[in-house]
């Protein structure tokens, strides 16, 4: 249930309707109507990130997921009721995604801080993945934003579109592709497992089937995900998971990647390359990331008068 606090009065959603009503994205959209605006998120990530440095990556991820599942539209914020079946039940998201609370949270000091709703939930997403790199140490970019809120969600939609993790790299591509991403992007946006953790469920396969894994690094992670049972017990990414650096690249050189799309990118293919050169030049990983990150933030945005300002992010006005 979302807190109390989220449900603004009723008259405020009146005006809702000709509340951002661009037509295309701007990282200073919010300038005149609301200056506050992001460094009130900042603000709110930063001290999220200081509690709890695992919710960087959360937050990171939960953008992503989002942007996968017809476009950047906050779809994956509703909860499910009589008319929508929403996504974060799907099989991605059902008791991994993480970060709610703190989104609820930066929506009510938005709300506050401009006076009325006129910052997107989905715009909330994109900000708050930015603010949590920089807080592990990564990359900052300029978000576009103007970007407004679904009124619905997909959960088929989230089981079909959003990249499992026991993917080869051709399923990986063709993912990416129908995004409007490519082989590039799909590197670059991989090292955001630079960051956070996965639970033993997502890499059990790996560890005990893989050939193409260092067999130290298997023992070690058998050691806390053994073959039966201890579905959800967790393991980092790469051995630096609170700083956002390049040892995710680095394992993969070494065949240490944990999930077994990580360890796809560097198994013979056409990816290999890159994911080297990222491994060896952290400024070209951080330079392509923030480019990947600001194109995956412009897939199908709802602009103008499609869509809404939700008052709750988890619910339809």
């Amino acid at each position: 249930m979302a807190p109390s606090f989220l449900y603004l009065p009723l008259l405020v959603m009146v005006a809702l309707a000709t509340t951002a009503s661009s037509s295309y994205l701007s990282p200073y959209y919010y300038n005149k109507v609301c200056p506050n605006a992001l460094p009130t998120i900042k603000r709110i990530v930063e001290a999220a990130v200081q509690k709890e440095r695992r919710m960087g990556a959360s937050l990171l991820r939960m953008h992503f997921h989002d942007c996968f599942v017809n476009g950047c539209d906050g779809s994956i914020l509703l909860d499910d009721t009589a008319t929508i079946d929403g996504e974060k039940n799907a099989g991605p998201n059902n008791n991994s995604m993480r970060g709610f609370e703190v989104v609820d949270k930066i929506k009510y000091e938005v709300d506050k801080a401009c006076g009325k709703p006129v910052v997107s939930c989905a715009d909330i997403l994109a900000v708050a993945a930015r603010d949590s790199v920089v807080a592990l140490g990564g990359p900052a970019w300029k978000v576009q934003l103007g970007r407004r809120d679904s009124t619905t969600a997909s959960r088929t939609d989230a089981n079909n579109d959003i990249p499992s993790p026991f993917m080869d790299l051709p399923a990986l591509i063709k993912t990416f592709d129908k995004q409007g991403m490519d082989t590039g992007d799909l590197v670059a946006l991989s090292g955001g497992h630079a960051i956070g953790f996965a639970q033993c469920r997502l890499f059990k396969s790996r560890i005990y089937n893989d050939d193409n894994i260092d067999p130290n690094f298997a023992r070690a992670r058998q050691a806390t995900c053994p073959r039966n049972g201890g579905d959800t017990n967790l393991a980092p990414l790469d051995p630096t998971a609170a700083v956002f650096d390049t040892a995710y690249f680095k394992n993969l050189v070494k065949r240490k990647g944990l999930l077994h799309s990580d360890q796809a990118l560097y198994n013979g293919g056409t990816t290999d390359e890159l994911v080297k050169t990222y491994s060896l030049n952290a400024g070209a990983f951080s330079a392509d990331f923030a480019k990947s990150m600001i194109k995956m933030g412009n897939i199908k945005p709802l602009t103008g008068r499609k869509g809404q300002i939700r008052v709750n992010c988890r619910k339809v006005n």
